[in-house]
């Protein structure tokens, strides 16, 4: 059975093969971030694939955050190339669930949350409990309380 980090190594060597600059400079950064994370504890382990889709959505997110950053710095060609790497691990990742899709579902635990009783400021964390189990990996935490206090709002 191919794990995601042997994955990540077979499309590096591919891409080091292939001389793509972008894909094996991306993904050696991200196998560096992997293996940190695996000897950030009291001893060395291997990480499950689901730990492995947090390291490279939390890669994908830093490349998205430092795109805005270059954008309004006004660094196009930097903000391309961080978008350009986003981009490329984003397709290791689970697709994202569209806005409509996160609406019905941040919709759908408004209206279980105020069923069971919470209201106001209280709402917000009864609301995520929720809908974060139900949304882990497929959008992003931002997104996600951007959505619950929008339909808390009314």
């Amino acid at each position: 059975m191919t794990t995601l980090k042997s994955k990540l190594q077979e499309d590096l060597n591919a891409a080091i093969k292939e001389r793509d600059e972008l894909r094996s400079s991306t993904l050696r950064l991200t196998l560096t971030a992997i293996t940190k994370e695996e000897v950030a504890g009291k001893e060395k382990r291997e990480l499950s694939d689901d730990e492995i889709l947090k390291v490279i959505a939390k890669e994908a997110k830093k490349r998205r955050e430092a795109a805005d950053a270059f954008a309004q710095g006004g660094r196009p060609e930097s903000a391309e190339r961080e978008k350009a790497e986003g981009e490329l691990l984003a397709g290791y990742l689970p697709k994202q669930l569209s806005d409509d899709e996160l609406n019905d579902i941040v919709g759908q635990a408004v209206e279980e949350a105020k069923a069971a009783g919470a209201e106001g400021p209280r709402a917000m964390g009864a609301v995520m409990k929720i809908v974060n189990p139900k949304v882990a990996g497929l959008a992003e935490g931002g997104r996600v309380a951007a959505v619950v206090k929008k339909l808390l709002a009314g």
